[in-house]
């Protein structure tokens, strides 16, 4: 599923993270984002196997993937360019809803089910998902097969210090609270994204953690 060039580029782009480098290498890049597009088609083809929603939206593989330039309010790590991309399934929009993922960096790919940069709004509806309902959140982390395929259960890319302003630390959700964007995910080796029958063990990973795409829909 994913080609062996594209891992070739994001890691030399990890060594390589300045804009005259990439611009050098601009044809390498976009056979990348063609991959990434292909990728997300794939997703959305197979996605009754896993989420009637996600088959019932309109595809837009073109925008169902993470720009490599990261602006300065969402940027990870020094560099300027995304080393890391995610090809998105949504029955929304990845900054908006919730919805299933499958992230291609070399030595840390992995997949599961996220909203990992939310705006503003959508951050605001997740937090008061948690807030009216956690007992809801909490089946669905104690349900046997999530446990196993997620053994790390929610996790985040961005955690605060404190609770949010207006919630509380003795809230049941406060642990969730505080992460800037969540979701779980299921660590894959790269030969993995390697393989053409990729899409079966992500049909498996995604269908899984649907009932957290559920939960907070």
């Amino acid at each position: 599923m994913v080609e062996p060039e594209t891992f070739t580029f994001l890691s030399d782009l990890k060594l390589n993270n300045r804009k005259a480098w990439v611009d050098e290498h601009r044809e390498e890049r976009n056979d990348a984002m063609r991959n990434f597009t292909g990728i997300a088609i794939t997703l959305h083809d197979y996605s009754d196997r896993y989420d009637p929603f996600v088959a019932e939206a309109r595809s837009k593989p073109k925008q169902s993937y993470t720009k490599f330039f990261q602006e300065p309010r969402d940027r990870v790590g020094p560099g300027l360019y995304r080393t890391g991309i995610d090809v998105f399934a949504n029955a929304g929009q990845p900054t908006e809803d919730f919805g299933y993922y499958l992230h291609i960096e070399p030595g840390n790919c992995h997949a599961g089910a996220a909203l990992f940069q939310p705006s503003k709004p959508a951050l605001a509806r997740l937090q008061a998902r948690l807030v009216d309902d956690p007992e809801g959140l909490k089946d669905v982390l104690s349900d046997p097969e999530f446990m196993t395929t997620f053994p790390d259960g929610i996790v985040t890319r961005k955690a605060l210090n404190v609770v949010p302003a207006g919630f509380s630390g003795r809230d049941p959700a406060a642990a969730y609270l505080k992460m800037v964007g969540l979701g779980c995910r299921k660590d894959l080796p790269d030969a993995d994204l390697l393989d053409d029958e990729l899409i079966d063990q992500l049909i498996e990973i995604f269908r899984t953690a649907s009932a957290l795409v559920r939960y907070f829909e």
